[in-house]
Order: structure tokens, then C-alpha cells, then sequence
């Protein structure tokens, strides 16, 4: 089946049942999510994830990645007209979004953000289409021993990735590999780690888990210091970008789209680096570094094109080797295993309808996107009035329905709970919650992994180093790991040495 038979066919399966309707709930809530600051994707699809058990698998991937793509959106909203950023990636956006707006450009910055995020938007759908089916057939000649290897070097450049430091984020993610573990040996079938308690059987929840983690902790964080805002009173008007900006936008947008794109590829990246990356750049090769951070069109629509290109780029190792690259694939991964579907390269020929189907809801999702951030900029001025005393109890309820619904156990709310004071303590000792989740998602298929490859190899640890591609895996972690430590003494050294000489 060529590509455009493949196109079809996710055309068909996006106009089945209701994946229209899901994908514009999904859209929708994604902006609503990016434009309320404090509240984040991370949290939101935590919150969110019950109600796609009653969906298809299919139709909840395209609702789900609605939502993740939206809030790269609609933070964008936030950041030009509040100066506060709706999601994390919209950091950059405030830069020179809210000095436009306060200069009277609101409508070209919003309008600039948009073009750049469609563009962006497109141009990573489309490398999807090129890149996935390639990646799949490379990765079906990976056996377990593969698999480690590159289980091993994602969880390791989560770590080294991270915003904090490489050491809490190893110990974090390990904490979730231990998480993992508890519930039903996947080899043996006996249980473990469960000491008598029967919500423990099937292992520790993953809806209550980050829930807890990212929903509840938000909260908690967020209520100890009130967001002040300071929301444009000026009329927002000519929001179509007039020629100048439009030809001098079009360079960094198309730098930016490729840049965000193939860094977002890159497990541990997520759409921040990128942002600040693309940024960098575009001072750099401006003729007017110094309008940069004073209301310069280009620093809106570069990180704006990186961001979205980037949630598009970290859909390549999702769908084709069922890697997650941030806690948001992670969570998709989950939503994908308790409705009963295993990510990995066999997605494209067992799941089809999934696969195709998603790639052709991100088409029209960034039209659609295009018609909320735009004509609905009225609207959500208005939701971004909404008190925090309102807003912050009505999430906490939604986490305790999510949480209960699930499986109708109570316990599950004692499990919210205590992830809920566990992410907060985490957060404010500046230990990051993403690897924690990522290594309690990916460890049962590493375990899996780790024990066949040596159920093939009869207890030998020498497989790992005979197979070329294991081994190439385990040298580049061996690499990190090593490069990493000594390249920060060598900053401390010349440090002290610098002022003496």
C-alpha cells in the first residue's frame, strides 16, 4: 500500500464514529489547558485520561493528542497577552510576545504564533509519514537485547537531559523502574512487592499515580503563591500579520520547524530546549540583535514553530518504536496499554486504524487550531479571568473522580493521595517528576526485555555486547555517563584556575 492509499485510509478512520468530535473536544481542551497558566499538559491529560476507556484505542490517541498539541497552542495565548506562560514551552514566547502586545501588536503576535505553530504543525505530520514507516522496518529486526540497549540509553538521556540535576533525575527514574516492579512478575506470574495489599495486585496504579504526581502536586504548589496577572486591557485588533512581518517570519519559521522537529525526535528533549535553541539562533543571524526581547516579530513565530514541530517530533519514537521522549508520550504509551494495544514497531501492521489515524487528525487538528486561537481570542481573555479559588478545587475534584473511576476501588484515592504529597515534596526539594513516571512506564518492558535476552542467551551478560546494535546502545550510555561527570570537572577546575592566572 503506497502513501497515498495510506493517507485514505486514515482519512476513513478519521471520519468514523465520532473522531472528528474527539479530535475537536481534544483540540479544545488542549488550548483551554494552554491558556490557563499553572495548570499544564502534563496535569491535564492526567486528569483527562478515565475518560478515554470507554473510546476505541484509536479514538483516544487522537483526543489525547488533541489535547497535548492544543496546549502547545494556546500557551502561546497566555505568554503574549499575561506575560506568563500557559505551558512550559511558552517561556520564550513572553520574551518578545508581551512586548509586542504592549506596544499595540498583540493580534500580529498572536496571528505570527499561529501561522508559525500551522506551519510547524504541518511540517512535522508530514516528516511523521516519511520518517515512521522507515523507523518501523529498522526496528523489526530489533530483538530483546535491542531493546535494552535502547531502553537503557532513552531512560539515561532523560536524565542528562533534564532541566535539574542528571544525578536526582537518575535517582527519580529509578524510584519508578522500583514502582514498576510491584504487582505480578511478568515471567513467573507469582506476585511481588504487594505485602498483603490487594489494590497491589495488579501493581500500582498509573491514573492515580500521575494524577497525584502532576494533577494534585500543581495545586498544592500553586496555591502557595498567587499568579499575579496583568491581562491586556487594549483592544486586540489586526491579527493577520501584514507583509513585512510575513517575509521576515519566514526564514526563522522554517529554521525553527525543522530544528524543533528532528530535536524533538531525541528522547529526554521535550519542546523546551528547542524553543530556547531556536531563539539563540535567530538572534544570532538577525541584522537587529538588539530588538530581541524588546517586541522583535521573529523572536514569537521562531520558538512558536520549534515548540509545535518539536510535540510533532516526539511522536516519531512513540509510534514506531513505542519509546516515549517525555512524560506526555508516556502517558499516551499508558492510555495505548491498559486498552489492551503494545506500542512498538508492530503498532503500524497490527494497529493501522491508530497509526494512520492519529497522522491525519494531526492534519486537521492544525486547522482547527487555527480557527480556536484566533477568532476565540475574546473567549479566552475571558477564561484567563477565572479566580484560582474556583478553578484549583474543581481540579482536585476531577482527580478524585478520575482516580476512583477507574476501577470503582477506593483505594485508589489513597493512592492519588500519597503520589500527590510525594510529587510535591519532590518538586519542592527540585527532584523532576517526568523520569519518575517514564522509568515506572517503560521499566515492566525493560524487565521483559532484560529476562528474555537472558532466557536467549542461557544467563550470559555477553549477548549484550556480541549483538552490534545492543552494543552501540550500551557505549553511548557507557559515553553519557562518563562524559557528562568529567566535562563538569573540568568547568570547576578551569573555574578555580581562571581567576589565579
Amino acid at each position: 500500500m503506497d502513501l497515498f492509499h495510506h493517507i485514505v485510509y486514515g482519512a476513513t478512520i478519521l471520519v468514523t464514529g465520532n473522531n472528528l468530535i474527539y479530535l475537536f473536544v481534544g483540540c479544545l481542551l488542549g488550548t483551554l489547558v494552554g491558556v490557563l497558566p499553572g495548570l499544564g499538559p502534563p496535569a491535564a491529560l492526567s486528569i483527562l485520561l478515565p475518560l478515554t476507556y470507554e473510546m476505541s484505542p484509536a479514538s483516544s490517541l487522537i483526543m489525547l493528542s488533541g489535547i497535548y498539541y492544543g496546549a502547545m497552542y494556546g500557551g502561546s495565548t497566555t505568554s503574549i497577552l499575561v506575560n506568563i506562560p500557559g505551558e512550559a514551552a511558552s517561556v520564550v514566547t513572553c520574551f518578545d510576545g508581551y512586548k509586542m502586545a504592549l506596544a499595540g501588536r498583540a493580534g500580529p503576535a498572536l496571528g505570527i504564533s499561529a501561522i508559525g505553530s500551522f506551519v510547524a504543525g504541518t511540517f512535522g505530520t508530514a516528516m511523521i509519514m516519511l520518517l515512521a514507516p522507515l523507523m518501523v522496518s529498522v526496528a523489526l529486526k530489533f530483538g530483546p537485547s535491542e531493546f535494552v540497549g535502547l531502553l537503557v540509553l532513552s531512560l539515561t538521556m532523560v536524565a542528562f537531559l533534564s532541566s535539574i540535576s542528571p544525578l536526582k533525575a537518575l535517582i527519580t527514574a529509578n524510584i519508578g523502574l522500583i514502582l514498576g516492579t510491584v504487582g505480578t512478575d511478568p515471567i513467573k506470574g507469582v506476585s511481588r512487592f504487594v505485602y498483603g495489599i490487594p489494590t497491589l495486585m495488579d501493581g500500582v496504579g498509573l491514573i492515580p499515580l500521575v494524577m497525584g504526581l502532576f494533577g494534585i502536586s500543581e495545586v498544592l504548589i500553586n496555591l502557595e503563591g498567587e499568579i499575579k496577572r496583568e491581562i491586556l486591557a487594549s483592544k486586540i485588533k489586526g491579527l493577520w500579520p501584514n507583509r513585512r512581518d510575513l517575509r521576515v517570519c519566514a526564514g526563522p519559521i522554517a529554521r525553527g520547524s525543522v530544528l524543533g522537529f528532528f530535536m524533538g525526535i531525541l528522547p529526554g528533549m521535550g519542546a523546551i530546549v528547542p524553543t530556547f535553541v531556536s531563539y539563540t539562533i535567530e538572534k544570532k543571524l538577525s541584522r537587529h540583535p538588539d530588538q530581541f526581547g524588546k517586541g522583535a516579530i521573529e523572536g514569537v513565530a521562531a520558538p512558536e514553530a520549534a515548540n509545535n514541530a518539536a510535540s510533532s517530533g516526539c511522536f516519531v519514537p512513540l509510534l514506531t518504536l513505542g519509546i516515549p521522549t517525555n512524560v506526555i508520550m508516556a502517558l499516551l504509551i499508558g492510555a495505548l496499554v491498559v486498552q489492551g494495544v503494545e506500542p512498538g514497531p508492530l503498532l503500524l501492521t497490527k494497529h493501522p486504524d491508530i497509526f494512520w489515524g492519529v497522522i491525519m487528525s494531526m492534519y486537521l487538528g492544525n486547522i482547527v487550531l487555527v480557527v480556536l486561537n484566533l477568532p476565540l481570542i475574546g473567549m479566552w481573555v475571558k477564561i484567563l479571568k477565572v479566580p484560582y479559588h474556583i478553578l484549583y478545587p474543581l481540579i482536585i475534584l476531577f482527580c478524585i473522580i478520575g482516580a476512583y473511576s477507574v476501577s470503582g476501588n477506593p483505594d485508589d484515592i489513597i493512592v492519588l493521595t500519597i503520589f500527590g504529597g510525594l510529587g510535591y515534596v519532590m518538586r519542592k526539594t527540585e527532584f523532576d517528576t517526568a523520569p519518575l513516571v517514564l522509568g515506572f512506564i517503560l521499566g515492566p518492558m525493560f524487565e521483559e526485555a532484560f529476562r528474555q535476552t537472558l532466557i536467549l542467551s542461557n544467563g550470559k551478560f555477553r549477548i549484550f555486547y556480541d549483538r552490534p546494535i545492543s552494543f552501540c546502545f550500551l557505549l553511548l550510555v557507557g559515553l553519557l555517563l562518563v562524559f557528562t561527570p568529567l566535562k563538569n570537572l573540568f568547568k570547576k577546575i578551569h573555574a578555580r584556575i581562571g581567576p589565579e592566572t
